[in-house]
């Protein structure tokens, strides 16, 4: 029994020294990161840490961008926007926060998020034409995620 409550705290110990150092590297991210977030932006470097967000975007021709939530999130809003005829690309990191990606009904949506977390669809299931704008979520999470909707 000793050596499991031993096991215990030394695992809760790890935790603890892991969310210290994810949150300096946060806070060295908030510092060097410049956002891009203006609403007719076809490009968007969005960043969400120690703090929330809530951006949307109105973009002509949207190809998507980087979205960092580092203990923080909110709402990134995409219903207004047009994608690129190519498609557009997220590439997004969750580091204990994360968000709610609002997209058109209409739109096909792809993730491929990584780690302890991730991301989903939660748009209920429909046949999508092949042609219809696609839109790809990619990165990593841990202890995060986005949530994929077309209604708050």
């Amino acid at each position: 029994m000793k050596i499991v409550g031993r096991v215990i705290r030394l695992a809760w110990a790890g935790l603890m020294v892991a969310m210290a150092a994810t949150a300096l590297a946060a806070l060295n991210v908030r510092r060097r990161i410049v956002p891009k977030d203006e609403p007719d932006a076809d490009e968007v470097q969005l960043v969400a840490t120690f703090e929330p967000i809530l951006f949307e975007s109105t973009a002509s021709s949207f190809r998507g961008g980087k979205v960092d939530l580092w203990f923080g999130g909110g709402i990134i809003d995409l219903r207004d926007a047009t994608l690129d005829p190519a498609g557009a690309r997220l590439d997004v990191r969750a580091m204990f926060g994360g968000c709610q990606l609002l997209v058109p009904e209409s739109w096909n949506v792809t993730t491929r998020v990584l780690g302890i977390g991730g991301a989903g669809d939660g748009r209920p299931k429909a046949d999508r034409p092949l042609d219809a704008p696609h839109l790809t979520v990619e990165g990593t999470a841990l202890f995060g995620g986005v949530g994929i909707a077309s209604e708050i």
